[in-house]
Formats: structure tokens, sequence, C-alpha cells
């Protein structure tokens, strides 16, 4: 009996120190030496929701745009141009036929929508 309660407490004892020092690495991998987030990691992720394109069209009255975009991850859409409505207006006003974008696109209800548009560097 005393041997099934050592094993146990030894077994309880190295899983608490491998999941410690799995968080520790975790924890170390997205953090710089002074303990602050490390902001490339952060626009990394910020930057994976954005998908590249080329605005062919603008229609500001109906706030549509139209795009040649790379695939778009998120929605499992492939690569092609179509036509997108954009969520706020203001997104148009400085855009240009021909520009290099990167954007995030939604599904709301049955269309897909631009939600945040920047100029591709």
């Amino acid at each position: 009996m005393n041997l099934i309660k050592t094993l146990t407490t030894a077994f309880a004892i190295v899983a608490v120190a491998t999941l410690s020092s799995v968080a520790q690495s975790e924890a170390v991998k997205s953090h710089d030496h002074h303990g602050k987030t490390d902001p490339t990691k952060l626009m990394s992720s910020a930057d994976a929701d954005l998908t590249h394109a080329e605005i062919r069209k603008i229609d500001k009255d109906s706030k549509k745009i139209t795009l040649k975009h790379e695939a778009i991850k998120s929605l499992d859409m492939p690569g092609m141009t179509m036509v997108f409505k954009v969520k706020d207006g203001t997104l148009l006003d400085n855009a240009q036929v021909g520009d290099k974008v990167k954007v995030k696109i939604i599904q709301e209800g049955g269309s897909y929508v631009v939600t945040e548009m920047v100029t591709a560097k």
C-alpha cells in the first residue's frame, strides 16, 4: 500500500514539474527578455487574418468593391476576382483601382464583407 502511495506521489510531482516547464517554455517563446509581448509576434497573428488583393473596381454608392484576391484561408476560399460588400464606406475613401491592399473578409449572412482594408507594403 505504501508503494502505491509513493508511486502516485512521485507521478504527481513529475506531472506538475513537466506541465510547469512546458508552460514556462511557451511563455518565453512569446515574450521578450523584459516580460513584454514581442510586437512582431502580435503583428504576425494580426496579419494572418489579412488577405492580399488588388482593387479592380470601386462602387462607393453601393459600398461594394471588386477585388482580385489570394486564397482566403479563414473562409476556405481559393484566389479569384469577385465583388464584396464593404462594412464601412469610409474604407473606400482613399482607395483607387490598381491599389495593392490587404483585406479582412468575413461571411455575414449570405454575403462576404470587407471589414478592414490597408495598403499593402
